[in-house]
């Protein structure tokens, strides 16, 4: 491999000041549905008592995981000794962070006190895996700003694979956290899996990647700058592999939870009657945020255009928001059980209802905080990479595969 040079985003500057003032009008917007949200109180959301995570947790929890995800392409590089990879870290570790931040914002404001979480960073129950993400999430931002240091500052190159190596391991620790929210809430049939926390970590590849992607073009073709084949067909084999291994975890997830008679209910509900949920399951889910990218990426003739590559990695990001709400808020939709084994005459807790108090409908102001979310990623990965060298010159064959050229 020739010697990679990194220089900053030389996008044009009307063009650019033009792009920053359209992500800032969308995260004004945002700010201003968190105001209307925290002014009215949460009851002008869809939520309800009955389901309390609603849409901008699924926004939150789709970056959080991308983040993880995101650091992949970097991971590869530094721990594994992939050398083509290794132009491309630098982007890698600053969507890692960009992606945190987007997430762990929409996150706060979603809180219906965002002030109380001074109250979450000074007071910890150990016993909760929410008091363990908070060292997770900041132990992340420090390990990869770390790591980023290392990369680009050529004093401290002695110490990028360790560093490389640290970042690995913690972002496979953060995602194991994340899913375990899920996977240690014993009272949500829908959650209670060992198997989450794995399928966490496997969905933050895919998610992170499809974003990555995304990204890597759109930058590129703003400025000028070559993709060449080499490296895009790596990624988007990497991302079909991902793809099919999400798929994987989803059929053994349900086929275990099917083998159990007390989640014959739920899988149930999820699969054949549970209206929303159900399509979402399907179509969302399985079709857009698996099949579909597997199949365009795939294919002899559309894996291999730019236009394919781009509708799979965008495949895979809806897809991912489908399937995050499929398990967030269908897991709430679906009623918990409060007396297992007995039949219930009266309640007030709506056991055994699957109907109208387990309704939901995301409100406008959910939307769009969860969307500001995203624009406050691209909002901070564009001001980063136009004052620092985080984008290689090129990325063309050339400039990335030693054997180019030769027969």
């Amino acid at each position: 491999m020739k010697k990679v040079h990194f220089s900053e985003w030389g996008v044009e500057s009307p063009k650019y000041w033009g792009l920053l003032a359209l992500l800032g009008v969308v995260i004004a917007i945002a700010g201003a549905a968190t105001w209307y949200m925290e002014h009215n109180g949460h009851w002008v959301t869809g939520m309800t008592n009955q389901i309390v995570w609603g849409t901008p947790h699924v926004f939150a929890i789709f970056l959080i995981v991308a983040a993880s995800g995101a650091l992949n392409v970097a991971s590869i590089g530094s721990v594994f000794e992939k050398k083509l990879y290794k132009p491309l870290a630098r982007l890698s570790g600053l969507l890692a962070i960009t992606l945190l931040a987007g997430g762990l914002a929409v996150l706060v404001l979603d809180l219906g006190k965002p002030d109380r979480l001074l109250v979450a960073m000074t007071h910890y129950n150990f016993k909760s895996i929410f008091a363990w993400n908070i060292y997770l999430y900041t132990g992340f931002f420090a390990i990869v700003a770390v790591y980023l240091w290392f990369m680009m500052d050529r004093r401290m190159n002695k110490y990028y694979k360790p560093a490389g190596i640290g970042a690995f391991l913690w972002r496979i620790i953060l995602t194991t956290g994340t899913g375990s929210i899920f996977g240690f809430i014993v009272a949500r049939q829908g959650y209670d899996a060992a198997i989450m926390a794995p399928m966490f970590v496997i969905m933050s590849f895919a998610y992170g990647l499809a974003v990555y992607i995304l990204v890597l073009l759109f930058v590129a073709k703003m400025d000028g700058r070559e993709v060449g084949d080499k490296v895009l067909f790596r990624l988007k084999n990497l991302l079909g592999v991902f793809a099919a291994a999400v798929f994987y975890f989803t059929v053994v997830y349900h086929l275990t939870n099917l083998y159990a008679t007390e989640n014959h209910e739920y899988e149930a509900f999820i699969l054949l009657n549970g209206g929303v949920y159900t399509a979402l399951f399907w179509i969302g889910w399985v079709f857009v945020g698996n099949l579909l990218p597997i199949a365009l990426v795939y294919h002899p003739a559309i894996g291999k255009t730019r236009g394919g590559i781009i509708a799979a990695a965008t495949s895979v990001v809806v897809g991912g928001l489908a399937t995050v709400y499929v398990i967030v808020i269908g897991g709430q939709a679906f009623p918990m059980a409060m007396f297992p084994g007995k039949t219930i005459v009266a309640s007030g807790y709506f056991d055994g209802v699957n109907g109208a108090p387990f309704l939901y409908s995301p409100s406008l102001p959910e939307v769009l905080l969860g969307i500001g979310g995203f624009a406050l990623v691209l909002l901070l990965t564009f001001v980063a990479i136009r004052v620092l060298q985080f984008l290689p010159v090129s990325l063309a064959d050339e400039a990335v595969d030693p054997h180019h050229g030769k027969s």
